[in-house]
């Protein structure tokens, strides 16, 4: 294992610590319990949007801290899920009086820990509201879930009801827009190679210099099938094969086209997917009118991308284009 760690154990603590440093005009970073919110939070008035899960997915979630997205994120250790008192500490900390919307990815820890969080918060006369995000096409139940897995339409749930908050909606508004996303967005990845956890020092699964693993989860979780490494356009061709005809989405959709890297993969291939997935799209009549490339979900170091596709209405589209300024996203400030 070659990291550029000190110690396994001790890797999400310096890491807040660091972003803490790097970043403290916009966010501040509490340790026990271990938590990110925004520098100005709370904001009266205004929902407070929270989100979080296991470390190793940066930017996901404390990069997406911010003006026009989250008020706080909650960071577990190295793929685990965060505890009840780190989530209802956040809460707390960035309550405005308007409510708190819970957006949670679709693992088994995280629902149950963010749920209980929201029981504790209720009984101190904090009104909460959950959206879980179920987007991965590729399987239905695999390590960790019980349903489909929340990954990267979690990003595009985030930044658009973040932009009904901001803009003032109450938490019945901001919650609808959130679910109305989650039930428009669909996902798949794949990997080339593996990722390796700090604490356990070894690969969290094996591939062949040949194979690629498709469908496979933000944890290194099994996918569809293991095949041969094939070209950049039947990668892209397998992966939206899948999520257009989940939805199903259709000739005439406007969508938001989000080609995202598991965090080995170089911009210049997640560019050229890009492209193989405009044409795919283009030739079923499917029109791209929002665009997001780059590294904002990962998986530690792994070599691989995913694929997300919204089906845009007018409504998410103004709230896309709104403002945001946090570590990972920003524009229009």
């Amino acid at each position: 294992m070659k990291k550029i760690i000190n110690d396994p154990t001790t890797v999400t603590t310096e890491a807040l610590q660091g972003m803490a440093e790097a970043h403290a005009d916009l966010i501040t970073v509490q340790l026990d319990p271990a938590y990110i919110a925004r520098a100005d939070a709370p904001i009266e008035g205004k929902v407070a949007i929270v989100s979080g899960g296991g470390s190793g997915h940066e930017p996901l979630h404390g990069g997406f801290v911010g003006e026009g997205m989250l008020a706080a994120a909650v960071p577990g250790p190295v793929f685990t899920s965060p505890t009840p008192d780190q989530v209802i500490a956040a809460t707390q900390a960035v309550s405005g009086g308007a409510g708190v919307l819970l957006i949670v990815k679709n693992y088994t820890g995280d629902v149950l820990n963010f749920e209980t969080a929201a029981e504790l918060a209720e009984a101190e006369g904090i009104e909460v509201k959950t959206v879980v995000i179920a987007d991965d096409v590729a399987v239905k139940d695999s390590t960790w879930t019980a349903g489909r897995r929340g990954v990267g339409g979690t990003v595009l749930v985030e930044k658009i009801a973040g932009g009904a908050a901001a803009r003032g909606d109450d938490l019945a508004a901001v919650t609808a827009v959130a679910e109305r996303v989650s039930s428009q967005v669909r996902s798949m990845g794949m990997a080339l190679t593996p990722c390796t956890v700090p604490h356990s020092g070894e690969p969290s699964f094996t591939l062949a210099d040949d194979e690629m693993e498709m469908g496979v989860g933000i944890h290194g979780e099994p996918g569809r099938e293991r095949v041969k490494l094939t070209s950049a356009d039947e990668i892209v061709a397998t992966l939206l094969g899948s999520i257009v005809e989940d939805l199903p989405f259709s000739s005439g959709d406007n969508t938001l086209l989000f080609v995202n890297g598991m965090g080995g993969t170089p911009s210049i291939e997640l560019y050229l997917a890009y492209h193989s997935a405009r044409k795919y799209l283009a030739e079923r009549g499917i029109e791209v009118t929002r665009s997001l490339v780059g590294n904002y979900i990962t998986s530690l170091e792994m070599q691989g991308m995913s694929i997300t596709l919204l089906k845009l209405d007018d409504e998410m589209t103004e709230l896309w284009d709104a403002p945001v300024h946090t570590v990972a996203l920003r524009w229009g400030v």
